[in-house]
């Protein structure tokens, strides 16, 4: 039988996941010294609130002058228009969702909303990858119909 490879068996369960109430300087600290470009925004319970992206960030530019730049915490700047999925969704239907919308990067989470991990565009590429060179022999993967 075909394996039908779900999103959850290459996750990324290790990643950066900011509060809504850290300063926005220093989520962009973190951005720098992780090399990141956007960061799960999660409260005290894990649950997924937003997502801070360069292009939030940027915000303080355009609403800043050339003395003074303005402040604030993480919720004042992040996309609160998260698009969730769950685990155990096929990575074809990940690639679609990619295909169909601006962003890179997409939060995996529980039916609670709690955080479990995310994926990137970059770790589809990687799946690629695997899933091409396999172990030599020809995979046959197959999408849920």
């Amino acid at each position: 039988m075909d394996k039908i490879y779900k999103i959850e068996d290459f996750m990324d369960k290790t990643f950066v996941i900011l509060s809504p109430d850290m300063d926005v300087y220093q989520a962009i600290d973190t951005f720098l010294k992780e090399g990141v470009t956007s960061a799960v925004v999660a409260d005290e319970n894990k649950k997924c609130v937003g997502i801070l992206s360069e292009k939030d960030c940027l915000k303080l530019l355009a609403g800043g002058s050339y003395h003074q730049l303005p402040g604030g915490k993480v919720k004042d700047f992040m996309t609160t228009e998260v698009y969730c999925i769950p685990p155990y969704t096929d990575i074809f239907k990940v690639a679609d969702i990619f295909l169909h919308n601006y962003f890179r990067r997409l939060v995996i989470t529980n039916e609670d909303n709690m955080v479990l991990g995310q994926i990137t565009r970059r770790d589809m590429l990687r799946i690629i990858k695997k899933l091409h060179k396999g172990d030599g022999k020809e995979k046959k993967i197959a999408p849920i119909m």
